[in-house]
C-alpha cells in the first residue's frame, strides 16, 4: 500500500471515529431527555413510571398524526406531541395516580397498566404497521475531518436546549425549588405550605411531555411502531441506574456515556455485543458503586 493510500485510509478511519462519536452524543442527548423525565418522576413522586416508554411512543404517533393527518409543520407537530403527552400525563397523575401515590406496588401496577393501554390503543387506531413518518431535513454535513447526518445535529440541538431549559426550571425557579423541597422531605415541605396535589401533576406532565418531545423528534429518524417503547424503557432504566436513582446530574452524564458506548459498540463490535457492553457496564457500576455515579450514598447524603 502506498503512503498516499495509507494516509487516506487513516483519514477515513479518523472521520468514521469522529462521526460515530457525534452520533453517540446525539443519542446521549435523546437518552438524557428520557432519563431526566424518568428521574424527575422517581425523585419527586417516588414512582417508578413503567409507562414512560409508552409516552415516548405516543409522542411519535402524536407527531405523525399532527403532521401527516392534520397538516401541521414539523416543528409545530413536535410541540403538539409534547403538549399532548404532557396533558395526558397531567390527567393520569391528577385523577388516578394521585389517589394511590404512597402505595408503591399500586403505582407500579397503574403505570404498567397505562403502558399496556397505550400500546393497545395505538394498535387499534394506527394498526401494527409502521407509518410513513420521516424527518423533513436530510443530508450529511461534512467538514473538518467529520461527517454527521444533519437530522442528528438538529435533534442534538433541540434536545440540548430542552435539557438546558429543564435545568434552569429545576434549579433557578420557584417551581423547581418547590419540587426539590418535596423530593427532599415531603412532610416538611407540605408543612411549609407547598401543595403536592398541585405540584405533582405538573411534575408528571413535565416528565411525560419530555418523553413525548423525544419521541416526536427521534422516531422519524429511527422508526415508529407500537412496540418500540420496550427498548426505550429498558434504556431509561439503565441510564437512571448508572447515574444514580433520583440524581438529575447523574442521569445526564450517564445518558451521554450510554449513547457513546452504544454508538461505538454498534460500529466496532456489532449490535448484540454493544447491548452486552451496556449491561456489563451497569453490572460493574452496581458492584463498584451501588448508588450510581451521582447517587445519594456517593454524595454522602
Amino acid at each position: 500500500m502506498s503512503v498516499a493510500n495509507a494516509r487516506n485510509s487513516w483519514e477515513k478511519k479518523v472521520e468514521g471515529f469522529v462521526a460515530t462519536g457525534l452520533i453517540g452524543i446525539s443519542l446521549g442527548a435523546q437518552y438524557a431527555l428520557l432519563a431526566l423525565g424518568f428521574t424527575l418522576i422517581f425523585g419527586i413522586l417516588g414512582v417508578v413510571n413503567f409507562a414512560h416508554g409508552g409516552f415516548y411512543v405516543l409522542g411519535g404517533y402524536f407527531g405523525y398524526a399532527a403532521g401527516a393527518m392534520l397538516g401541521f409543520p414539523y416543528p409545530l407537530a413536535v410541540v403538539a406531541a409534547a403538549a399532548g403527552t404532557g396533558a395526558l400525563g397531567y390527567l393520569f397523575e391528577r385523577f388516578i395516580l394521585e389517589r394511590l401515590i404512597d402505595d408503591h406496588l399500586a403505582t407500579l401496577m397503574l403505570t404498567l397498566g397505562l403502558y399496556l393501554m397505550m400500546s393497545s390503543g395505538i394498535l387499534v387506531v394506527f394498526g401494527p404497521e409502521s407509518p410513513s413518518f420521516e424527518f423533513p431535513i436530510s443530508g450529511v454535513l461534512r467538514g473538518g475531518g467529520f461527517y454527521v447526518p444533519v437530522a442528528n445535529l438538529i435533534v442534538l440541538g433541540v434536545c440540548s436546549a430542552a435539557i438546558g431549559g429543564l435545568y434552569w426550571l429545576v434549579y433557578h425557579t420557584d417551581f423547581g425549588r418547590a419540587l426539590r423541597a418535596l423530593a427532599d422531605d415531603r412532610a416538611v415541605a407540605t408543612a411549609q405550605g407547598l401543595r403536592p396535589k398541585l405540584l405533582f401533576p405538573l411534575a408528571f406532565a413535565l416528565a411525560t411531555g419530555l418523553a413525548g418531545l423525544t419521541g416526536a423528534l427521534v422516531t422519524p429518524i429511527l422508526s415508529l411502531a407500537p412496540h418500540i417503547g420496550d427498548p426505550v424503557l429498558a434504556t431509561s432504566f439503565l441510564v437512571v441506574i448508572l447515574g444514580g436513582l433520583g440524581s438529575v446530574a447523574g442521569a445526564t452524564v450517564a445518558a451521554f456515556i450510554v449513547g457513546l458506548i452504544e454508538a461505538y459498540s454498534a460500529v466496532y463490535l456489532g449490535g448484540s455485543k454493544g447491548a452486552l457492553a451496556l449491561f456489563v457496564l451497569v453490572l460493574l457500576m452496581l458492584v463498584i458503586r451501588p448508588s450510581g455515579l451521582f447517587g445519594r450514598e456517593a454524595r454522602g447524603a
